[in-house]
C-alpha cells in the first residue's frame, strides 16, 4: 500500500477515534433517577412554557421570554404551570431525601458543611417544623449536567452556585439569558432552566394550588 494512502487512512481513523470518543463520554443524566420523574418534570416544563407563550416551535424565544420574565420579576408563575407540573414539584419535594436527589433539605446541607469544620456545629431539626429545601449543586443531576457541557460559562455558573446557593432565581436567569442561541439550546442548559428555575419556583408556591 502506498505511504500516502497510509497516511491518509490513519488520519481518517485517529480522527473517527476522537469523535467517538468525544460522543461517548456524554451521558443521560436523567438516567439518575430511575423512577422517570426529571424525564417527566422537564417534558412538562416545556409544555408550560410553549402553551403559555405561544411562539409557536421557537424555541429560543419561549426560552428567553422566560428567562427575561424571571429577571425582570414580572413574569406571573400563577398563569404559567399546568396541575402535571404542580404534582411534579410535589413529587421532587417528597423525594428530597438522599445526597443525589436535586432538591435537599436545608439541615441536610447545613449538617453536611459543619461535619466538614466542627460536629458541634450539626443543626438539630425541629420535628413541628416544615422542612426548608435548597437546590442540590455538588451531587447527582446537576454535576452530571455540568460535566457533559462544553459551554465555559455555564460550567462557571454551576461552580459558583456550588460555593453559594444563595444566588436569586432573577440573577441566573439573568446570566443565562445572555448566552448564546446555540448555548440555550442545549439539553444541558435547557433541563437546568427547567429544575433550578422553574420547579424551584413551584417548590416554593406549590401551597396555593390546589
Amino acid at each position: 500500500m502506498p505511504q500516502k494512502m497510509r497516511l491518509k487512512i490513519s488520519i481518517t481513523l485517529a480522527l473517527c477515534l476522537i469523535l467517538y470518543s468525544s460522543t461517548a463520554q456524554k451521558y443521560n443524566c436523567n438516567k439518575i433517577d430511575d423512577s422517570g420523574l426529571i424525564t417527566k418534570a422537564f417534558t412538562s416544563f416545556e409544555k408550560d412554557i410553549f402553551n403559555h407563550y405561544n411562539f409557536g416551535n421557537d424555541t429560543i424565544k419561549t426560552y428567553r421570554t422566560f428567562l427575561a420574565e424571571v429577571a425582570s420579576l414580572s413574569i406571573d408563575i400563577k398563569k404559567l404551570p399546568s396541575k402535571n407540573s404542580i404534582q411534579l414539584a410535589r413529587s421532587f419535594k417528597n423525594k428530597a431525601t438522599t445526597k443525589n436527589s436535586i432538591w435537599i433539605t436545608l439541615s441536610d446541607y447545613e449538617n453536611h458543611e459543619a461535619s466538614t469544620v466542627k460536629k458541634s456545629n450539626v443543626s438539630k431539626k425541629d420535628p413541628n417544623e416544615e422542612e426548608i429545601l435548597i437546590f442540590n449543586y455538588r451531587d447527582g443531576f446537576i454535576q452530571c449536567l455540568k460535566n457533559n457541557s462544553e459551554i465555559p460559562d455555564f460550567k462557571d455558573l454551576i461552580n459558583s452556585l456550588e460555593n453559594n446557593g444563595n444566588i436569586s432565581t432573577s440573577l441566573v436567569s439573568q446570566k443565562i439569558y445572555y448566552f448564546s442561541n446555540e448555548e440555550l439550546n442545549t439539553i444541558e442548559v435547557k433541563e437546568f432552566i427547567a429544575f433550578d428555575i422553574y420547579y424551584s419556583i413551584l417548590l416554593v408556591i406549590e401551597k396555593i394550588f390546589n
